[in-house]
């Protein structure tokens, strides 16, 4: 399955390493230092005592070039959604 995760915070994030761990193709949208950590690093989850690491996320600030996908989740402050 195809998910988009619009939003690198902590919700969005938390949710792109899961749905990634779980064997699914997953794009991430955000901007400015978030974009360039996940594009250079991945995204890293930490939970008690245990690491999770997703690195084959899609990282974009451009929605349109990811084509369709099957899950869009938005993972924003109701401000920043336009």
């Amino acid at each position: 399955m195809k998910v988009c995760v619009v939003g690198a915070g902590a919700i969005g994030g938390y949710m792109a390493v899961r749905i990634a761990r779980a064997g699914h193709e997953v794009s991430v949208v955000a901007r400015g230092p978030h974009l360039a950590a996940v594009q250079a690093s991945g995204m890293k989850l930490v939970e008690a005592d245990q690491e999770q690491l997703a690195t084959s996320l899609i990282a974009t600030d451009r929605i349109r070039d990811l084509g369709a996908q099957d899950v869009v989740l938005l993972a924003l402050k109701a401000h920043q959604i336009e």
